[in-house]
């Protein structure tokens, strides 16, 4: 056999082992506790949640985000959060 088939040989034996190797916990059973797409929004319905899509300036967006991680909360609620009393303040 030449080289190039040997390396061909090799690297089919390395893609079939890829293939059969067990999945990490990343893929496996720790994955079954996610919720899909849809029972997500199920669940996002169910606790009142409607998805809004805004466009908002890249810089704010960028500021909020920074905000969020700094509070340690996740970005949905601190806009919640901001919404809230932002309207609070109009009234």
């Amino acid at each position: 056999m030449k080289k190039t088939d040997l390396e061909k040989n090799k690297a089919s034996k390395i893609m079939d082992q890829m293939r059969q190797s067990p999945s990490s916990g990343r893929f496996g059973s720790a994955a079954a506790s996610v919720p899909d797409r849809r029972e997500q929004r199920k669940i996002d319905q169910a606790n009142g949640l409607v998805p809004f899509a805004v466009k908002l300036n890249a810089d704010l967006v960028k500021q909020l985000q920074a905000q969020a991680e700094q509070a340690g909360v996740p970005l949905p609620e601190l806009v919640d959060r901001v919404l809230r009393a932002g309207l609070a303040a109009a009234q």
